[in-house]
């Protein structure tokens, strides 16, 4: 390992810039101090490495095994395990999420490669669910234990792509708790009724992009990202007008592991009183289907 290794915080609830190490041919040693670092700062950048991209994939696999994107198609590269999206207008991933959490056993981390970036905006933000979980009430962080939500892939067209997650999960690393709904793909709160959820999902999505549990990272062509899906959320700021192309490689396989055990049953409406649109019933009765899966499968 380099001894001029540099770590460099970016804000106090998460980030840090890293320089003096090579993302190329890393021995256990170095990928032993990057996985330190990322259960520490919880999103890492790497300036100017400018990896091609079977470097990329090694880099990732070093991580676990790798997924490119289920529902959407890369628009230039064709590689199984590369997701690549470009921009020239903004437009993208411009909702606060965590990579691919309508999945069984979603992305555990994500590696970013900056391609081409505008000279002006197109900057990502991110949030700790650490910190947000953590700077909740008694009541509602207990609360917010005891409930589960459903995550769907309807921002991708397959609201039939869905799961169920606790809303407060453990990081199997740190053990610490963090908060893991999202704007971009939870649809309700499992054991609320429509109108609770919704009161206490939008307080929550909001909670978490609290300026105060963020960070906003400005891209230069070649650096690398390294984030932990697991205790934080992105969002891309959509005020550019010049091209911007990233490739990403997602390491998958972890299954959220619940903070409490739930204490209610599912909330499911028996009839459609009040439902405000067609899609509120759309969405109950995925819920119902859910909710039987989930029954047939305890009792196996």
């Amino acid at each position: 390992m380099s001894n001029k290794l540099s770590v460099n915080r970016l804000t106090g609830s998460l980030g840090a810039e890293i320089e003096g190490l090579r993302l190329v041919n890393l021995n256990s040693e170095q990928i032993a101090t990057i996985e330190s670092l990322l259960h520490q700062h919880l999103v890492l950048f790497f300036p100017q490495q400018f990896l091609d991209i079977e470097a990329h994939v090694a880099l990732g696999s070093h991580f676990g095994p790798l997924d490119s994107h289920p529902n959407l198609d890369n628009p230039f590269t064709k590689h199984e395990k590369v997701f690549e999206l470009a921009a020239s207008h903004g437009g993208v991933a411009d909702e606060w999420h965590s990579d691919i959490s309508f999945s069984a056993n979603p992305s555990k981390i994500s590696i970013l490669n900056m391609i081409e970036c505008p000279e002006v905006g197109g900057d990502t933000l991110w949030a700790s669910t650490y910190a947000a979980y953590e700077a909740l009430s008694e009541p509602l962080q207990e609360l917010c234990e005891s409930l589960t939500a459903l995550h769907d892939a309807a921002p991708h067209g397959k609201p039939e792509i869905n799961t169920i997650h606790p809303v407060v999960r453990i990081h199997p690393v740190t053990k610490r708790k963090a908060l893991f709904v999202n704007q971009h793909f939870t649809r309700r709160l499992v054991e609320l009724s429509h109108e609770e959820s919704n009161m206490l999902l939008d307080y929550l999505v909001r909670w978490i992009a609290s300026p105060k549990f963020t960070l906003r990272y400005r891209w230069h062509k070649g650096t690398i990202a390294i984030w932990d899906n697991r205790c934080t959320q992105h969002f891309v700021v959509s005020d550019f007008n010049q091209q911007r192309i990233i490739q990403r490689v997602t390491v998958m396989g972890d299954k959220p592991e619940a903070a409490a055990a739930t204490r209610w049953q599912p909330y499911v409406r028996k009839e459609n009183v009040g439902a405000s649109s067609r899609y509120d019933q759309q969405l109950n009765d995925t819920l119902g289907r859910q909710v039987l899966t989930l029954e047939s499968n305890r009792k196996k």
